[in-house]
C-alpha cells in the first residue's frame, strides 16, 4: 500500500497528453459467457502496456468496471489499439464477433487530448494516484493554491478554504 501524503499536492505532467476512460457494461448478467472474456481482457492489455514505455502508455486507474489511462499522445493510443500483435486487437475483433450489437455487454470509451498546462489536480490526505503517479507532485500552495491558478487562469490564487479549515 502506499504512503499517504497528509498535505495538499497537485501533479505536474510535462507537455501535451491523453485522458483515457473505458467502461464496460453487464446488460445481461446471466450471459457470463460474453461479458467475463470482456472483463478479463484489460488487465492483459494494461500488463502489456507497463511493460513497454514506448507504447506512449503513461499508466492507468482503475474502478469497478471502468478504468481512467494516461497516454502521451492521441497518436500513441490509436496506434496501440490498432496494432495487429498487440493484446487490444484480437481481444476488439472477438468482442465484435461474440458481442457485436447483441445488448448482452456495453463498451464505452471517453477520449480527452489535454494542452501543456490546460488541468488541474489536487490530492489531499491521499497516496499517490492518476496523475500523482505519473507525474511530478509538488504542493498546492502559492502559484498552486487553487484550482484557479492550478489551471493557469489566474496567478497565486489561493483556495477561499485553508488546508487547517479556516476561512480566508
Amino acid at each position: 500500500m502506499s504512503k499517504i501524503i497528509k498535505q495538499r499536492m497537485h501533479a505536474k505532467i510535462e507537455g501535451d497528453f491523453v485522458v483515457f476512460i473505458i467502461g464496460m457494461r453487464v446488460n445481461k448478467l446471466w450471459k457470463i459467457h460474453k461479458w467475463l472474456p470482456v472483463a478479463t481482457a484489460m488487465p492483459k492489455m494494461i500488463a502489456e502496456l507497463s511493460k513497454n514505455p514506448e507504447s506512449g502508455f503513461l499508466g492507468a486507474r482503475q474502478s469497478g468496471l471502468w478504468l481512467v489511462q494516461y497516454w502521451r499522445s492521441f497518436e500513441h493510443l490509436v496506434a496501440y489499439a490498432r496494432n495487429r500483435d498487440s493484446k487490444h486487437f484480437p481481444a476488439w475483433v472477438k468482442f465484435n464477433k461474440r458481442v457485436g450489437s447483441s445488448g448482452d455487454v456495453g463498451i464505452w470509451h471517453e477520449t480527452f487530448l489535454i494542452k501543456d498546462g490546460q488541468y488541474e489536480t489536487v490530492y489531499n490526505n491521499m497516496p499517490p494516484g492518476g496523475l500523482g503517479k505519473i507525474g511530478t507532485l509538488i504542493p498546492a500552495s502559492g502559484k498552486y493554491g487553487s484550482a484557479m491558478s492550478r489551471a493557469g487562469r489566474v496567478q497565486n490564487d489561493d483556495a477561499p478554504i485553508t488546508p487547517d479549515g479556516s476561512v480566508s
